[in-house]
């Protein structure tokens, strides 16, 4: 049994203050050794949140039965003493920065569920921590950026009671901590003009991926990927698999969500068309108003006690299994859609342009004939919808109503767009290409809301010049709701009325609705969703895009930005990663292998927000807020995972 003196530094005792000798044996355990250094200190204070922190090895000692030996420290060891909890500047979705102390010993993943318990999200597993671009310093720069404290907002299990205004009791404690519950809870007012201009946007794909680089690995601590104590991280919502959001609880969680996806169309991280961007700047210039008049995102009493009847009433059907349904649809045959349509499918030559011919939809499938008359006879192809993509390429001015659909193929995906004549023929079609794709027939009863969903949709976005003459006058910061190419494409006088003219159709929705409805859009959007990284793929001689989305995998050319191939997560049967030699591998159903190494970021990252997307799935809709740790590192954390 060997004995030997340990150095070990102790945060509390300063800076300059000389590392402590401990007299220990190879056999005292961890806990021993902390027990000595808190005599040495002869310092009576609370120690329960202190551990071990090995410097050499950058990694925490926490196993406090293990003895010295087992952990392998020797005499050579450099031990610090220190907090596990420290302060973190922490950058908010909505541009504001809070302090507040996060535990830099723990894996990312319990940290960041740390950190959503004190701003009060639910689902913290949908966020993550990532390093803030590199700001280059400028000599005359003084000004420093306003920093709401939560250091001392510390919620425990009798402070997770709820005040009758929806907020937390842990932010009851002060007028300071009200303030700043007011403002994750309240949606910020729309940003200067400077301010969007000033702010860094990535300008091609290559910079997309480049921010995905910098996300932090969920598997280690704060503190062995280089985080110091009061350095500032971004918190964002990483995964866009967004779970149970409802208003009255999720006040924080919802109005971040809503900043996070107004500056992804500010900084034109996502593309939407003329028409949106103007519904988008409509339901900002609304929200920011409702916002002063309705303080709180809230919901009806009423409706909440009727959503959780039905919630419950949906958990008990689910148990009890469908035979009611099934038996129904066995007496009722499933309706089904006829009309002349127009089709184009740009990877076939045979087909140049749009040509019109008579479809019909039954069960998850399209059919298409020559003519009606023809629908007697086989068809000339039959294409079914289950598992496909769905995307909307919408034109209200232009009186143009596609619907693109990305159709599963062994070797990837079979691209076809349908072109309809209104709106009321593209509502019926759109919706039913939408069920079908999750393998839902025209039979469901989500059907005809569907239907009425993408309807009023269409309707926001149609303008009535007439009823804006009216408010013209009004004084609106044109350029605080649109991005950058749309304040250099018009001048403020000729946005006014366009954003007026939507405003109209959206004037009478209600605080919780323009946001949740600002969201319904966001998330229809073609590349919602979409996380870009650059790849090389096995035997590939270019550098080439990998799209992550949240059901499937999307290979981009990187020269014309066209999709190569998709792969949707349902048809994966492993996925491994060769650490050797930083190698993506995944296989999928008819023995469709692809590998590829990483360019932009680490593989790590991308093994990481793959297995993440898989765990999304794998929530159940039983009311529990236990989140499945081990099984979130078993399928992210690789060789490293704990």
């Amino acid at each position: 049994m060997a004995a030997w003196d340990l150095t070990v530094t102790v945060e509390e005792l300063g800076p300059e203050a000389p590392p402590l000798k401990v007299s220990v044996t190879s056999d005292l355990h961890i806990g021993g050794v902390i027990l000595k250094i808190v005599e040495k200190t002869q310092m009576k204070k609370d120690w329960s949140d202190h551990a071990l922190w090995w410097e050499q090895k950058k990694q925490w000692v926490l196993r406090a039965g293990w003895t010295l030996d087992k952990c392998g420290i020797h005499a050579d060891a450099r031990l610090n003493f220190m907090p596990q909890h420290k302060p973190l500047r922490l950058g908010l979705p909505n541009g504001a920065t809070v302090r507040l102390k996060a535990s830099f010993s723990a894996p990312v993943f319990r940290c960041v569920m740390g950190i959503c318990r004190i701003l009060n999200i639910r689902h913290p597993e949908e966020l993550s921590l990532l390093r803030p671009m590199e700001e280059k310093k400028k000599k005359k720069d003084k000004s420093q950026e306003e920093v709401y404290e939560l250091t001392d907002a510390l919620p425990n299990a009798a402070s997770m009671l709820t005040l009758s205004n929806g907020m937390p009791a842990h932010f009851a404690q002060s007028a300071e901590h009200e303030a700043v519950y007011k403002m994750l809870s309240i949606s910020q007012p729309a940003p200067a003009p400077e301010t969007i201009a000033k702010t860094y946007r990535p300008s091609n794909v290559v910079e997309k991926a480049e921010v995905n680089g910098r996300w932090l690995d969920s598997s280690r601590s704060l503190l062995q990927q280089e985080i110091n104590e009061n350095d500032k991280l971004l918190i964002r919502f990483k995964y866009y698999s967004f779970y149970e959001i409802e208003p009255k609880h999720d006040a924080v969680r919802l109005t971040q969500l809503y900043e996070q996806a107004r500056w992804a169309i500010l900084l034109e991280e996502i593309d939407c068309t003329e028409e949106e961007m103007m519904l988008f700047a409509a339901l900002q210039y609304h929200i920011g108003k409702v916002s002063l008049t309705e303080p709180q995102i809230a919901s009806c009493p009423a409706m909440d006690d009727l959503d959780s009847a039905l919630q419950c009433l949906e958990l008990k059907l689910d148990e009890e299994g469908s035979s009611g349904a099934d038996m129904l649809e066995t007496m009722t045959p499933a309706p089904e859609l006829h009309d002349y349509l127009k089709i184009f499918r740009p990877k076939r030559l045979t087909l140049k342009g749009y040509k019109q011919f008579w479809f019909t939809f039954k069960d998850t499938s399209i059919s298409y004939y020559k003519s009606k008359e023809e629908s007697f006879r086989e068809p000339i192809q039959q294409m079914n919808l289950k598992g496909c993509e769905v995307t909307p390429d919408v034109s209200i001015a232009g009186q143009k109503f596609c619907i693109k659909l990305l159709i599963p193929e062994p070797d990837g995906m079979n691209e076809v767009y349908l072109r309809c004549e209104n709106e009321q023929q593209y509502s019926k079609w759109m919706a039913a290409c939408r069920l079908a794709s999750k393998g839902k027939t025209l039979a469901d009863t989500s059907y005809s809301s569907e239907v009425e969903s993408i309807e009023s949709f269409l309707a926001m976005q149609r303008t009535n010049p007439g009823t804006a003459s009216a408010q013209t006058d009004e004084s609106i910061n044109t350029h605080s709701l649109v991005s950058p190419r749309y304040q250099k494409k018009y001048k403020p006088k000729q946005l006014t009325p366009r954003i007026l003219e939507s405003y109209q159709n959206v004037a009478q929705l209600s605080l919780t609705e323009a946001i949740q409805k600002f969201l319904q859009i966001w998330q229809a959007l073609p590349d919602f969703g979409v996380s870009y990284f650059v790849v090389r793929f096995k035997g590939g001689r270019k550098d080439e895009v990998l799209g992550i989305a949240n059901n499937r995998l999307i290979r981009i050319d990187l020269s014309v930005g066209d999709v190569v191939k998709t792969w949707r997560y349902n048809t994966m049967r492993q996925w491994n990663v060769n650490w050797d030699i930083r190698q993506v591998a995944i296989e999928f159903n008819g023995n469709v292998n692809i590998a590829f190494s990483c360019v932009t970021a680490d593989c790590k990252i991308v093994h990481e927000y793959i297995g993440g997307y898989i765990f999304m799935s794998t929530r159940s809709k039983a009311p529990t807020d236990t989140l499945n740790e081990e099984l979130f590192h078993k399928l992210t954390g690789g060789h490293e995972a704990l």
